[in-house]
């Protein structure tokens, strides 16, 4: 048996400012087109597990969680993956303490040294509670330290964390496909986000996807972020049956640059699903 049902939830698909930005009155950033407004960068996948039941797993918190899960409706979180460490991909992990609330039960958070050892700083009162000078009302959560290229299985879906460089910066992207049997589209499904280049031992596991979600930060350089044409040179060579980009700044204007994406390749926007077979949403 494997999962069903899978939807690909785009939560926010923005940098790390969001759009608007803060007192800019740039044209994306009055635009009145609902995919040029762009929360902070998080996805999830809902779906059933082989045994019929409910589940949810994130990637990342940003700090615009709480806007995305309401828009969403999210009762549960079964699941948190991390990217890395930063504060456009963590901070909203405070607000997960809702659903230990709803579901009675911890969650797990999975992530590689750095950024665990980041959550356990920043996040004080819910890894040490015990210092807590009042016994107030945190998440519950369970660390899990992954390793680049060392899978685990979490519902039925296999997460293989990938190498990539976001600058200096080591980071996670994750491959995600069916833990047994045929995934079940969109998956297989790798998620790279804040990536400036790819170690040459990542491409392999780049290969074979339905679906990319890949960074494109705007037409300028960067150095930590891929621009325009060196994501769609990656996309390119990557060669997923769709791609979509994300984590796009005030620079790039959906409506305008959208149409002049090559065959498969799509700007991805706040609230687009994708849901096996049938036609994003």
């Amino acid at each position: 048996m494997t999962v069903r049902d899978l939807e690909f939830l785009f939560l926010g698909t923005g940098t790390s400012a969001g759009i608007p930005v803060i007192g800019c009155d740039c044209v994306v950033c009055t635009s009145d087109d609902p995919r040029d407004r762009r929360l902070r960068c998080g996805a999830a996948l809902r779906f059933r597990d082989p045994k019929g039941h409910e589940r949810l797993i994130l990637i990342d918190t940003p700090p615009d969680h709480r806007e995305q899960s309401l828009r969403h409706r999210f009762t549960r979180c079964d699941a948190i993956v991390f990217t890395h460490n930063h504060v456009d991909h963590t901070f909203g992990l405070d607000d997960v303490r809702r659903y230990n609330a709803l579901m009675r039960q911890p969650i797990e958070v999975w992530g590689d040294e750095h950024t665990l050892d980041h959550l356990r700083s920043v996040y004080r009162h819910i890894f040490d509670r015990q210092h807590n000078v009042n016994d107030s009302f945190v998440a519950d959560l369970i660390p899990r330290r992954i390793l680049p290229g060392q899978a685990f299985d979490l519902f039925g879906l296999r997460f293989t964390p990938l190498d990539f460089l976001h600058g200096r910066l080591p980071i996670l992207g994750f491959r995600i496909e069916s833990a047994e049997g045929a995934s079940p589209a969109p998956l297989p499904l790798a998620y790279c986000t804040d990536v400036s280049a790819v170690p040459p031992a990542t491409y392999p596991k780049l290969r074979g996807l339905r679906t990319l979600v890949l960074d494109m930060l705007r037409y300028r350089a960067h150095p930590t972020h891929l621009t325009v044409d060196e994501a769609l040179r990656l996309a390119d060579e990557i060669a997923a049956e769709r791609t979509y980009f994300i984590h796009m700044t005030h620079d790039i204007r959906h409506a305008e640059l959208d149409p002049q994406l090559p065959k498969g390749m799509s700007l991805a926007y706040d609230g687009l699903t994708l849901r096996g077979d049938v036609a994003p949403t």
